[in-house]
């Protein structure tokens, strides 16, 4: 009995942690590294396969030129005296200096799988909608009614709720890319061996720049207006409005990139963190206490797997409907003689 239990409790720690905070506990002696779960890698980890990722580097040479340095791994980038390793991280010799980094790391990965998902899905779903299959018949196959799902519902209860009926339809190809792009990119961060793109500030930054970029272009001529020229105020109060108005719009982007990156990364952190009281208590207490202690954590891991599935689509969500929600207050026109009217009216 206690055999069968200690396999169930290895199994289930196995499905639960992910193989690189074996390597990191290995590596630094320690019962298990939270931040080592989170953090980017220059390798992509499959179960206990490690697979070097290219670094790729404009390099500044100590003479004052420059030259493109392309390797297959951290590995090899040291090998060849350019570089050396300081603290995990590759640091020019010789007074050379990183103008850019462009090497290829484990976040890059899952964010080019999570787009590349996207594509195969939609690219599934035309096929399926140029056969006639959904249009003329009912729709068919799981994909299909999957797919049909989560259009139908970023279109009738995201798009056209916040943006102007006329108008939504031609931003649905966007917020239908985001929502189904980050949802992809947070479901792959639950398996074991997978890392989350969207817990890396970079990612979510990305996202929240072409939100930005779209709602900056879509706006309409009453839109600015509101910004630099804010009407039915004192003119005093205009030119304080301008700053305010303007921090607004940075603001938001903010917004969106901290809310979703703090989301995913606190999520796998609280789960490495109560995955770690096993080892913390098996150091202190001995192995009897960390197999009872085990009992709960795995517990709770599996409760907060369920609870991770549904905040993975949730946070998907909500990037979507913030990110309508400011295409819509920027391509809505307002006739403000229509609301004085109104308002005179109902006074």
């Amino acid at each position: 009995m206690v055999q069968a239990l200690r396999r169930v409790f290895l199994i289930l720690l196995f499905l639960s942690v992910s193989t690189s905070n074996t390597f990191a506990a290995e590596e630094k002696e320690s019962p298990i590294d939270i931040m080592g779960t989170v953090a980017d890698h220059d390798y992509f980890n499959f179960f206990s396969i490690k697979i070097p990722l290219p670094r790729i580097i404009i390099l500044q040479h100590a003479a004052g030129n420059t030259s493109l340095e392309v390797f297959g791994s951290t590995h090899s980038a040291i090998e060849s005296g350019l570089f050396e390793d300081a603290d995990h991280a590759l640091v020019p010799t010789n007074n050379g200096k990183i103008l850019i980094d462009l090497s290829i790391t484990s976040h890059l990965v899952y964010f080019w799988l999570g787009l590349i998902a996207v594509a195969i899905f939609t690219s599934f779903a035309r096929r399926r909608y140029s056969q006639g299959i959904g249009v003329k018949t009912e729709p068919r196959g799981v994909v299909q009614n999957i797919f049909e799902i989560f259009f139908l519902f970023i279109r009738d209860d995201v798009a056209r709720p916040n943006i102007d009926d006329k108008k939504s339809d031609r931003y649905m190809p966007y917020l239908f890319t985001v929502f189904m792009g980050i949802a992809f990119m947070n479901v792959f961060g639950l398996l074991p061996w997978a890392a989350t793109a969207t817990a890396d500030i970079t990612v979510t930054a990305v996202f929240a720049l072409f939100t930005f970029v779209i709602t900056q272009f879509s706006g309409s001529k009453d839109y600015w207006g509101h910004i630099f020229w804010f009407p039915g105020v004192p003119l005093g109060v205009k030119f304080l409005m301008i700053p305010v108005e303007l921090i607004g719009l940075l603001t938001k982007p903010f917004a969106l990139a901290i809310r979703l990156f703090a989301n995913m990364m606190s999520g796998k952190i609280m789960i490495i963190a109560i995955l770690g009281l096993i080892f913390i208590f098996n150091d202190m207490y001995g192995a009897a206490a960390g197999y009872g202690v085990s009992i709960f954590s795995v517990a709770m891991t599996s409760v907060l797997y369920i609870l991770k599935l549904f905040v993975a689509l949730l946070q998907a969500y909500i990037f979507t409907l913030l990110s309508a929600v400011f295409i819509g207050m920027a391509v809505e026109d307002h006739s403000h003689d229509e609301e004085h009217y109104h308002a005179e009216h109902s006074a």
